[in-house]
């Protein structure tokens, strides 16, 4: 997947993420690499807004609203959760590879 396509946000993504009052979502993992395959999930990284009151079924609603949108399974987590992970391998994996769909950037001049 080349960063032209990943500036193109789809309308309905869009939408998704101003309907969950999303400030930032990123894509990391295989779906950056080539060794995503038919069957891969999308890892996606997100921050909310400061006053979203979302609860864990909230989250799990997103995730499965995210699926349908995205056509396959998807990993949905909270980008605070990853800064305050105690695996530094982890943390610094997702975080230097994360590249932002959301929102979207303005082109350079």
């Amino acid at each position: 997947m080349n960063r032209q396509t990943l500036q193109q946000l789809p309308p309905p993504l869009l939408a998704f993420c101003q309907k969950w009052k999303v400030s930032e979502l990123s894509l990391f993992g295989s779906i950056l690499r080539d060794d995503f395959r038919p069957d891969s999930d999308v890892d996606v990284l997100v921050s909310f807004e400061p006053k979203a009151p979302w609860t864990i079924l909230d989250l799990v609603l997103m995730e499965s609203e995210l699926a349908g949108l995205v056509k396959r399974p998807a990993d949905l987590i909270e980008k605070r959760a990853i800064e305050e992970s105690l695996n530094p391998i982890r943390k610094a994996e997702i975080l230097s590879t994360a590249v932002s769909i959301y929102p979207p950037r303005a082109e350079a001049a």
